[in-house]
């Protein structure tokens, strides 16, 4: 069985997952970062970190280096690289499969609020809120600029901007504990949980936690992308690019 050449769009746990399980049956994974993360892990096979120059320098790369197939496997909010991935992919003539884990959904005891973007879910948020903020680098200041409330930003990486006045910086790596979460909630008096509603396990304790404490979360909801094939997890991506491939 010939090996198949595949480039990752990385960035997740999914993809260096998917990149090991490739190598590991003898194909060959690329794997492309964006560079936000300053220390990366770096997955089985050949690792690239930087822009591929959109989707005209995407297909250019999937064309001149004669790759079988892409799958992108990045964040569930990162909408452009998704747009660009599909653009190339279609340019190059190339199999394209999207790995995106499922989204969370509310149980009856949850107390979400969905909102489509980080400026409503900023805006939707009561006086004197106490608010841990647990969407990534990007969009902190319009919660920061809202009069009235105050909390906390978790990030792995602080960003790039002036600490505001009532508000602290949490620097953690994920996976949390629920029993971790609830502890941080209950010491800093969160009053409301704002997420990215970004699926997977690792970081779902914070929503456990939060129904525990009957903490209203408001929960910003997925941006649409182009429709493509899309599987749940690295052993559906396998089988399918065999299928396609050797069937």
């Amino acid at each position: 069985m010939p090996s198949l050449k595949v480039l990752i769009l990385g960035g997740t746990g999914e993809a260096c997952e998917l990149a090991d399980q490739l190598a590991a049956r003898g194909h060959h994974p690329v794997t492309s970062l964006a560079g936000v993360t300053g220390l990366p892990r770096l997955p089985a096979g050949e690792a690239r970190i930087g822009s591929l120059g959109g989707p005209e320098g995407l297909a250019r790369v999937l064309g001149e280096e004669q790759f079988d197939a892409m799958v992108d496997a990045t964040h569930p909010f990162a909408a452009q690289i998704s747009g660009n991935a599909c653009r190339a992919a279609a340019t190059a003539r190339v199999t394209l499969i999207r790995l995106e884990r499922p989204a969370w959904t509310p149980t009856p005891a949850d107390r979400w609020m969905s909102v489509s973007n980080v400026a409503e879910a900023a805006a939707i948020l009561p006086e004197q809120a106490r608010v841990f903020l647990t969407i990534g680098r990007k969009g902190l200041a319009a919660f920061m600029a809202r009069p009235g409330i105050s909390g906390a930003a978790r990030m792995i990486e602080a960003p790039q901007m002036e600490k505001r006045p009532g508000w602290t910086l949490i620097l953690a790596r994920p996976p949390f504990s629920e029993l971790a979460e609830r502890a941080l909630m209950q010491q800093h008096g969160f009053t409301h949980l704002v997420s990215k509603n970004a699926g997977g396990s690792a970081t779902e304790t914070k929503l456990l936690a939060a129904r525990s404490l009957a903490l209203p979360v408001v929960m910003i909801e997925r941006p649409s992308k182009p429709e493509v094939e899309t599987v749940a997890d690295t052993p559906a991506v396998i089988k399918r690019l065999e299928e396609i491939f050797y069937s």
